[in-house]
């Protein structure tokens, strides 16, 4: 399967009516960031979407810091911009991979598998030259019917159900950084350390300058995990928690969830426990 489409190929296909670009920069210090780099400067052709507006709920008591969006609402937005089944969509963000893999994971959950991230980004478009604008485009309006691929998300119960069972058939993977998931720091949820019984892959080694890394670099990345084993990916709010997602399915893993609610819903709920440790205590 193909999770990314190269820069070149979007340099060609720009007036391809079937291509639908989604900018979805952002940045989670100064959230309105993003929006005034789209009025700046975006790809031709490309609509806005917002990490919190238009790709999650508002925050509630549980769901995390970033709850998945109302999925009618997120279809009727995909349809003012012409997304219907045969739309291919091209997802970007700066290069992190994980705002763009925000727009990627929640297309493929309701059935748009034809969606893609820009490898490279923004900031690599802006490097080789490409075209850029401040037009702002307006689309016909399409009809989309999603089928919810609920396969790809992971419960809250089946999280709770695995830390109290410590099931051998799953593994829960922290993509944080290595700090925060050992507790020796916590910048942003009021609780530090991780999910009992998870093991820490963090999120950036999955990419380098912008650019997911290649299949055999992903393989070699978790050559320690075993192929018949389910994975469930975590991090802070399930944003970048995804490029892991990703690399694991470029490794060639098959069952792969993704927790959206992440380490901020887990510690919504006062009784779970979290686990910290030095780092002479764990095994790299």
């Amino acid at each position: 399967m193909e999770y990314v489409k190269n820069l070149d190929w979007l340099r060609v296909n720009l007036e391809n009516k079937s291509v639908r670009i989604i900018d979805c920069r952002f940045d989670l210090q100064s959230p309105d960031k993003g929006e005034k780099w789209y009025e700046e400067g975006h790809i031709p052709s490309s609509v806005y979407f917002h990490l919190e507006k238009d790709l999650s709920n508002p925050v509630r008591e549980h769901g995390g810091r970033h709850p998945l969006p109302d999925i009618e609402e997120l279809v009727k937005k995909l349809e003012n911009i012409g997304v219907d089944k045969d739309t291919i969509v091209i997802a970007y963000d700066n290069g992190e991979g994980a705002f763009a893999g925000r727009c990627w994971w929640l297309l493929n959950y309701i059935g748009h598998s034809n969606t893609y991230i820009l490898d490279g980004g923004y900031k690599e478009w802006i490097k080789k030259g490409y075209p850029t604008t401040r037009e702002t485009l307006t689309f016909s309006k399409s009809s989309f019917s999603p089928i919810i691929q609920s396969h790809m998300a992971a419960t809250y119960q089946e999280i709770s159900l695995q830390v109290q069972t410590k099931g051998q058939d799953k593994v829960l993977i922290d993509s944080r950084e290595y700090k925060r998931y050992t507790g020796e720091m916590e910048p942003i949820d009021k609780k530090s350390g991780h999910i009992p019984g998870a093991e820490n892959f963090v999120w950036t080694e999955g990419l380098k300058n912008g650019y997911f890394l290649s299949i055999d670099d992903q393989k070699e990345r978790f050559s320690s995990l075993k192929p018949d084993k389910e994975y469930i990916v975590y991090c802070g709010s399930g944003i970048t928690a995804i490029p892991n997602y990703i690399s694991l399915k470029m490794a060639g893993f098959d069952k792969v969830k993704l927790y959206p609610g992440s380490f901020s819903d887990w510690i919504s709920y006062e009784e779970n426990e979290v686990e910290t440790c030095l780092p002479s205590q764990l095994e790299k």
